[in-house]
C-alpha cells in the first residue's frame, strides 16, 4: 500500500555486514555451478535424466539465488547516505561508511539531476548517493533595487550541508537547483528592504555599512526556506556589493561630495576653534590692542587662511595696524 504522505522522520538503518553475506553468495554461486554442471555431465553420460535434471534446475536456481543475494551489497564512502525504497515505499537510509547487505529488492532514490550543455537539458539520475560533505553554493552576483530604488548588484556565497537525506531527494526534486533558486529569492527579498549606504548619524542598517547583519538575516531566513529539504545553512556572506554600472559614476560624484562638505565642516570647525585660541592668546599677554573692527577684520583673514584651498599669499605690512 503507498505511502502518499510527507515522510517525517527518517529512519536509519542497521544493515548487516557485507563480508558475511558475501561470502554466503560465493558459496552458493559456486554451490549452484558445480551442481549445474554435474548436472550436465549426467545428462551426457545418459546414466540417470532424473538426477541430471534435477541437478540442472537446483543449480540454475542456486545461481540464480546467488545473484538476487549479491545485488544487495551496498559500499558507503565517508560523509555520503544513501536513501532505499522497497516497492514504492521508503525503506530506510544509509548514512555510516561502511559495507553493507540490504535487501537486494531495494532501490536507490537518486534526486533529477539537470545539465544545460549548449542549450540543451539532458535529465538523468548521474548519482544515487548523497554527499553529506560541507558545500559552497556561489551565487552569482544580480541586479536588484535597494530600499531607496537605486539599482545595485549583490552576490552571496552560501556554507551548507545535507543533514538530512530523506527529506532531500523525498520532499523535493533536485535539492540543489531548490537550494539556488530559494537563495535568489532571499537575496532579491532582503536587498529591497534595505538603502545601499545609510544616512550619516542614521541607526538604520544599510547593505553597506552592516553587511555582516544582512548576511545574518539572509542566513536565517535562508534556513527557515530549506528546512524541508534536509538542509543546514552554515553560513552566508556577500561577497559582491556594488551599485550598477548605469548610476554608478552618479553615485560616485554624490559620494565625492557628501565627503567634500564633511571635510569642509571639519575644516571650519577647526579654523573657528584657532582663531578664538589666537584672540584668547594676544587678550592674555596683552600683545596688541584691537577693538571689534579690527577684531572682524583679523578672524576673516585668519579664516580665508586656514579654510583656503591654496597656501594664502602673505602681504608685509611695516606700518601702522591702523
Amino acid at each position: 500500500m503507498g505511502n502518499g504522505n510527507k515522510i517525517q522522520e527518517e529512519k536509519i538503518l542497521h544493515a548487516k555486514s557485507g563480508f558475511a553475506m558475501l561470502a554466503l553468495g560465493i558459496l552458493i554461486l559456486l554451490a549452484g555451478t558445480a551442481g549445474f554442471i554435474y548436472g550436465a555431465i549426467c545428462l551426457d553420460a545418459g546414466s540417470s535424466d532424473v538426477l541430471g535434471g534435477c541437478l540442472l534446475a537446483v543449480g540454475l536456481l542456486a545461481i540464480l539465488a546467488g545473484t538476487v543475494l549479491m545485488c544487495g551489497l551496498k559500499v558507503l564512502n565517508p560523509k555520503e547516505a544513501l536513501v532505499l525504497a522497497l516497492f514504492g515505499n521508503y525503506y530506510g537510509t544509509l548514512k555510516t561508511e561502511g559495507f553493507y547487505w540490504v535487501n537486494p529488492f531495494v532501490t536507490a532514490i537518486s534526486p533529477v539531476t539537470k545539465i544545460v550543455v549548449t542549450g540543451k537539458t539532458d535529465i538523468g539520475n548521474t548519482r544515487r548517493k548523497i554527499s553529506l560533505k560541507t558545500m559552497t553554493l556561489n551565487n552569482e552576483k544580480q541586479k536588484v533595487n535597494d530600499e531607496l530604488g537605486n539599482p545595485v548588484e549583490i552576490g552571496a556565497v552560501v556554507i551548507w550541508k545535507v543533514v538530512n537525506p530523506t527529506k532531500a531527494v523525498i520532499n523535493v526534486e533536485n535539492y540543489k537547483n531548490y537550494l539556488s533558486i530559494q537563495c535568489d529569492s532571499i537575496i532579491r527579498n532582503t536587498a529591497r528592504k534595505y538603502p545601499y549606504d545609510a544616512a550619516e548619524g542614521a541607526d538604520e542598517k544599510s547593505l553597506r555599512g552592516s553587511s555582516q547583519e544582512i548576511a545574518d538575516i539572509m542566513s536565517k531566513e535562508l534556513q527557515e526556506k530549506v528546512e524541508n529539504a534536509g538542509i543546514q545553512i552554515l553560513e552566508v556572506r556577500i561577497t559582491h556589493l556594488a551599485y550598477a554600472p548605469e548610476i554608478a559614476s552618479a553615485m560616485l560624484q554624490r559620494q565625492q561630495a557628501a565627503a567634500i562638505i564633511d571635510a569642509r565642516q571639519k575644516i571650519v570647525e577647526g579654523a573657528v576653534g584657532m582663531v578664538e585660541m589666537a584672540l584668547q592668546k594676544l587678550n592674555e599677554n596683552d600683545v596688541v590692542d584691537l577693538d571689534e573692527e579690527r577684531k572682524a577684520a583679523m578672524v576673516s583673514n585668519l579664516l580665508v587662511v586656514l579654510c583656503g584651498n591654496k597656501d594664502a599669499q602673505p602681504i608685509v605690512n611695516s606700518g601702522s595696524i591702523y
